[in-house]
């Protein structure tokens, strides 16, 4: 990332809606965050990064401490120990070849974790936030979406970057909700959710049959939309209309 601008406005947006002491940046690599979140004063700031080569850049061109830096996988990182076990928010330009398997990981610790802010590949970003009816609507837009409301503020241009990357990239903002827990069991919404994308060109009678017991429930009006014609409201109660069949 060599726009400064756009590192600023990036930072901007996570410390106007950032309400945590403590902060962990994922991927600082050389710091083009990395120095404007260090000027906090108000910020527990820590950073995580598995590059050896990036970890001593970042000791030897910053004023940070060693304890600031967790030289860890972040999807290996237990994230509760990070701080101790208390809540902290995240941001980051994330590596793009890991970037659903990182937001995962966010919503796994979702109890300690209420804000994100980060940078993903333009496709990404947009199947994050999308609603129901869109191309782009799938299973990471209704599991990120069943904890966070997400919303993305702004498109970064390949030119940003040196050298400059093939794809436009995007950043979006991830908001805990207040009520965060789904009311139905989170396993069975997971299992519908995924058989139903998995053929999203099919009914959903027949992408979750497997899950159905009483056969009268085949008939009832969600059973003959589309993946993509349901909202995450319609997904939680056809999870909770599961969850009460008769066995």
């Amino acid at each position: 990332m060599i726009n400064e601008a756009i590192c600023q406005k990036i930072v901007s947006s996570f410390l106007g809606a950032n309400k945590e002491k403590n902060v962990l940046e994922v991927g600082p690599g050389k710091g083009a965050l990395t120095k404007y979140l260090l000027q906090e004063k108000n910020i527990n700031f820590k950073a995580v990064e598995a590059d050896w080569d990036m970890m001593n850049y970042l000791l030897n061109n910053y004023d940070i401490e060693g304890e600031q830096i967790i030289r860890e996988d972040f999807l290996k990182l237990p994230l509760d120990r990070v701080f101790d076990k208390e809540s902290f928010s995240v941001v980051g330009n994330f590596p793009y070849n890991i970037s659903s398997q990182i937001l995962f990981r966010i919503d796994k610790y979702r109890d300690i974790v209420p804000l994100m802010v980060g940078m993903f590949q333009r496709e990404v970003a947009e199947r994050i936030v999308s609603k129901e009816g869109s191309k782009t609507y799938g299973v990471l837009s209704v599991l990120i979406q069943a904890h966070y409301d997400a919303k993305l503020l702004f498109h970064v241009s390949p030119g940003s970057f040196f050298p400059a990357p093939k794809v436009t990239s995007s950043v979006i903002i991830l908001q805990r909700k207040d009520d965060f827990e789904l009311p139905v069991d989170r396993k069975l919404f997971k299992a519908i959710v995924k058989a139903s994308f998995n053929q999203r060109r099919k009914m959903i009678r027949n992408s979750i049959k497997p899950l159905v017991k009483q056969d009268d429930l085949f008939d009832h009006e969600y059973m003959t939309r589309r993946p993509e014609q349901m909202s995450l409201v319609d997904y939680i109660e056809l999870t909770r209309i599961l969850e009460n069949q008769e066995q």
